[in-house]
C-alpha cells in the first residue's frame, strides 16, 4: 500500500491523482455528468476551491485549495467517490475493497 504524505496545513493547496481500479476503463468520461454532480454537491456542502481539474478516461488530476481552518480533504474525496459510484455496477472486488466497503471501481 502506498504511504502518501499530505500536508495537514489549514487552507493548504494540494495536488491529487486519483485512479480507477481498472486502468483500461473509460468510466470517468463515460459518466462525466455523474462525476460533475458528485463534485458539485460535495463542494457546496464542504467547500473547497478547485484550482485545476483534468479528467481522463481512467484517472483525474486535481489541485484543490481548502478553506482557512480546514484540513479535511479525505472526507471530501470519500464523499465524492461514494456519490459517483453509487448506482454503478460493482467492479471486481479485492479483499481490500471489501474491508473499506468500496465498490471496486
Amino acid at each position: 500500500m502506498a504511504n502518501y504524505l499530505r500536508p495537514r496545513i489549514e487552507g493548504a493547496t494540494i495536488y491529487f491523482k486519483v485512479h480507477l481500479a481498472d486502468r483500461a476503463s473509460t468510466l470517468l468520461i463515460d459518466e462525466i455528468d455523474r462525476l460533475r454532480a458528485a463534485v458539485g454537491r460535495t463542494c457546496r456542502e464542504r467547500p473547497f476551491h478547485a484550482d485545476a481539474w483534468v479528467v481522463l478516461p481512467s484517472h483525474m488530476h486535481c489541485i484543490w485549495t481548502l478553506p482557512d481552518g480546514d484540513t479535511d480533504y479525505a472526507t471530501r474525496w470519500r464523499v465524492i467517490k461514494s456519490r459517483f459510484s453509487r448506482g454503478l455496477p460493482k467492479g471486481v472486488l479485492r479483499a481490500s475493497h471489501i474491508v473499506r466497503q468500496e465498490r471496486g471501481l
